[in-house]
């Protein structure tokens, strides 16, 4: 996407170009459009309040920064207010870059003076001194990945120093004042996790963290971080404005969208560096109970990860690909289904329609069976899959219906059962195929439960239906 360019002269240069990320356009683009290429995130068609994004150089945090990024670039934000913590100045205060823009080497991001001057009349301690945004990375590296993912927007940098909880409340209440209920704004809190531990200790560490930002526990953040017990995070100052702005604005929802460290990387489990790239934001309260348990983009991307690389790993190498989860969402008991097509052609798809453990593995072990076992197709070659498309359906508890007449074609997808016979369709092949409702049903009989087409109109029949997530 193209950078924006501006007149002013208060323009201030890269620090770390050529050292955290590429001096050459063309070739940090390239770095940047592969990061979002390989996140699989699915871009939410609504406006969200906070992105936190990582800041180390992009080598090692950039595949999780795009996470974030491309989650949200699908809409138009007109300013996105970047926090980002002081490395190299404890001053006591924030800085906000006021007027003029910031250069990268995709081009200069004007400043949206009228919004930073609202900030910086909030407080005494809330100012403009360029010379505290002098060598600092955090709030750099976050702008060419603003550049390729948005037009037409601007930034207000803020470089946040060592100021009061007082301070920081007052902030926060300055931030909502400024945005005063616009969906145009975007936050960018920059912060790592923690830092130069073991692998083992690291992910333990930045569980704890992780957990309590989706938990908006402001208090626990600052003291622990502070005592430097369970967590760890250089943008606890960030962090935490951007929780009080949560709590303050009645934001509800947290998507973890993704958690790294360093190691995945580099191979060095001794000394690493986490990472993580979440969202804010206000969730719909209108809902009903049953949609209140829909998965989020986050979850959804989990699991289709996951699929994924199972039908990668086990095609490649024969290996069951191992993956560990701690979202109580994902270990609930769910049945699943996982599809795989070639060429928009059907190659495999194999589930369970009741849960048999915990939501993920048999999302894993149902792409495995995709892949390998069902009985209408020779297993998946590896050269294969670079045409392979794996698509995942979650599925609701199963209800039995009195009539033909309570299915949703396209909504429900069927089960029909007789005796020892059974046979299932999933909502998706009503759309698939643009069958009525009869040639469906007929259909689910003869070809899937290998029963009289007619059978569905049988008293002996049991017809159930349910829903499904499909992603």
């Amino acid at each position: 996407m193209s950078p924006q360019t501006h007149s002013n002269q208060n323009i201030k240069k890269p620090n770390v170009s050529g050292q955290f990320y590429s001096a050459d356009a063309d070739e940090l683009s390239r770095h940047i459009d592969h990061f979002i290429a390989k996140s699989i995130v699915e871009p939410l068609k609504r406006p969200v309040d906070i992105v936190i994004a990582p800041h180390a150089g992009y080598v090692y945090s950039g595949g999780v920064a795009a996470y974030g990024f491309k989650a949200v670039q699908e809409y138009a934000y007109k300013t996105i207010v970047i926090l980002a913590p002081s490395h190299y100045f404890g001053f006591d205060g924030i800085s906000v870059w006021e007027s003029g823009g910031m250069e990268t080497p995709l081009g200069i991001v004007e400043v949206d003076e009228a919004f930073a001057k609202q900030l910086t009349t909030a407080h005494q301690k809330i100012y403009y001194k360029p010379e505290y945004f002098e060598q600092e990375h955090s709030l750099e590296v976050e702008i060419p990945f603003l550049q390729k993912s948005f037009q037409d927007f601007k930034i207000v940098p803020v470089v946040m120093g060592q100021p009061t909880p007082e301070l920081l409340k007052t902030f926060a209440q300055a931030l909502t004042q400024a945005i005063n209920g616009r969906d145009d704004v975007l936050i960018v809190v920059s912060t790592d996790l923690s830092h130069y531990h073991n692998d083992a200790k690291a992910r333990k560490m930045d569980e704890h963290a992780i957990e309590a930002i989706t938990k908006f526990d402001v208090e626990r953040i600052w003291n622990e971080v502070h005592q430097r017990t369970n967590m760890e995070m250089c943008g606890l100052i960030p962090v935490t404005t951007a929780l009080l702005y949560a709590k303050m604005n009645a934001l509800n929802q947290v998507d973890v969208l993704r958690y790294a460290n360093s190691g995945d990387v580099s191979g060095d489990r001794d000394r690493v560096v986490g990472y993580a790239s979440i969202l804010i934001y206000k969730k719909d309260q209108g809902k009903s109970d049953k949609m209140q348990d829909e998965l989020s983009s986050a979850q959804k991307s989990k699991l289709l990860d996951t699929a994924k690389k199972t039908v990668e790993e086990y095609v490649r190498k024969g290996k069951v690909y191992e993956v560990a989860e701690t979202d109580p969402r994902l270990l609930k008991e769910e049945g699943a289904f996982v599809t795989l097509h070639k060429n928009n052609h059907l190659r495999g798809c194999i589930g369970n329609i009741i849960g048999q453990g915990p939501l993920y593995l048999t999302v894993r072990n149902m792409a495995v069976a995709a892949a390998s076992q069902d009985p209408r197709f020779d297993p998946v070659q590896v050269e294969e899959l670079d045409a392979i498309d794996v698509e995942v359906s979650v599925l609701s508890k199963p209800r039995r219906v009195k009539s033909v007449d309570e299915i949703e074609l396209g909504k429900h997808g069927v089960i029909i059962s007789q005796g020892s016979h059974h046979g299932v369709f999933l909502p998706q092949v009503a759309d698939e195929t643009g069958w009525s409702k009869e040639e469906f049903l007929s259909q689910l009989c003869s070809q899937k439960a290998r029963l009289p087409r007619d059978c569905w109109k049988d008293p002996q029949t049991v017809i159930e239906v349910f829903t499904a997530q499909v992603f």
